[in-house]
């Protein structure tokens, strides 16, 4: 891949179209966390400072190519304009006149917004002409495009994957620190190298799973995911998630570990209740601490207990490198969210590399008051980061290497 660093002598006066991910969270229209936005801005700022005239593509949220005010990015635009500085136009459309006028008004260190991509129908196409077709219309607001949105690399989009194709494309800096920081965990990890697994479903990580075990020293798993590896042992799970149709495959990982001389690291006591009502964020009924392997009938599991707490964060501490995706409970929820605090705590303790890939992981370590800088890299892209950890090959990755070689 070729990097944007390349480009920065001899940019001065040129349209620059590039892809940040700006997908963030909102409560109305207040932006809950800006972490996103703060990744695009050593990119964003090295193309301003050089006289880059400058057009940003971006999404938020799901809105199915269709106009939705509710998926504007009018606070992205405020917001990024705060962090820079300086004024950051929104266009009143994507590609149409709006788009078009406001990005040809540029001046040399100018940087304006393109209204949310997924508003256009060809932009998630499955169908490889109406991308095609869209990516052309991006086209004409640049003569370079950066890539610099690596929560969606993962993804074959037309401002992703078909506009790289259009015009010379480059890496920001986003996406080759995220490459550098994730390649470091798959090729030579210092060692210990722990994996920290949680989330929901088991079903989501199996090919994470499935590859890093070949090179972690330990897999440590909470979250939901957990109660289908304790089933995998024997143990009762009384109503706590559990993907029935997994236990064997984790039953497999366990004795793959064991045979291998590698570790996975399940809980060995959970705080259990009646359930959760989510509208309302509440627990049903009183919440008990139970071993692992007694959760009564009628109980459902949803954090990690104390000693659990002490295993996992002793595990994390005594690696070198850690990655960590997925929350260990239900870490929304007050009551459930010890068992996520004490894996964040532990990752700000860890003499070596730590890396949080992306999320629901992301959003709770800074609602917990850490800073970025107290972990080693915070991912931007949950599924990306994911994929690339599986050895999938990313066509937002793929396509930058294949217009690096055809130039």
């Amino acid at each position: 891949m070729r990097s944007v660093n390349e480009l920065l002598d001899n940019v001065r006066g040129k349209r620059v179209v590039i892809r940040c991910d700006f997908n963030v969270p909102l409560d109305g229209d207040v932006i809950t966390d800006d972490g996103r936005i703060k990744a695009a801005l050593p990119t964003l700022t090295k193309l301003r400072d050089a006289g880059a005239r400058v057009t940003v593509l971006a999404h938020l949220g799901r809105p199915k190519g269709q106009v939705n005010p509710k998926y504007s990015l009018a606070p992205v635009a405020k917001r990024l304009g705060e962090l820079l500085g300086a004024e950051v136009k929104l266009a009143a459309d994507v590609v149409g006149p709006s788009a078009q006028e406001l990005s040809a008004s540029l001046t040399d260190g100018q940087i304006c917004l393109a209204q949310n991509v997924r508003y256009e129908p060809g932009e998630e196409s499955k169908i490889d002409a109406e991308r095609a077709a869209l990516a052309a219309q991006y086209a004409k607001l640049g003569d370079i495009y950066v890539s610099d949105g690596f929560g969606v690399v993962h993804r074959k989009q037309a401002s992703v994957y078909d506009i790289a194709k259009l015009l010379p494309a480059y890496a920001g800096e986003l996406v080759a620190k995220e490459v550098e920081v994730l390649s470091k965990l798959t090729t030579n990890p210092d060692r210990p190298f722990t994996v920290v697994l949680g989330g929901a479903k088991v079903a989501d990580k199996l090919a994470v799973i499935d590859n890093l075990l070949k090179v972690a020293d330990a897999l440590v798993i909470g979250g939901g995911m957990a109660y289908t590896f304790l089933a995998a042992k024997g143990y009762p799970v009384g109503n706590s998630i559990l993907d029935a149709s997994k236990v064997e495959v984790c039953a497999e990982y366990l004795k793959t570990a064991s045979a291998e001389g590698k570790k996975i690291v399940l809980p060995v006591d959970v705080r259990v209740s009646d359930g959760m009502d989510f509208a309302a964020r509440k627990v049903i009924g009183e919440v008990e601490v139970v071993p692992a392997d007694q959760i009564p009938a009628g109980k459902e599991g949803l954090d990690i207990g104390p000693e659990s707490e002490k295993l996992f964060a002793d595990t994390v501490r005594s690696s070198h490198t850690v990655f960590w995706n997925g929350p260990a409970g239900v870490a929304e929820i007050p009551a459930f969210a010890e068992g996520t605090a004490a894996v964040a705590k532990a990752l700000t303790e860890v003499d070596g590399l730590t890396v949080i890939g992306g999320g629901d992981s992301a959003a709770v370590v800074r609602e917990l008051g850490y800073a970025d800088d107290q972990f080693g890299w915070i991912s931007t892209g949950g599924g990306a980061s994911l994929e690339y950890l599986e050895g999938k090959e990313l066509p937002g990755l793929a396509v930058l290497e294949e217009s690096a070689k055809g130039e």
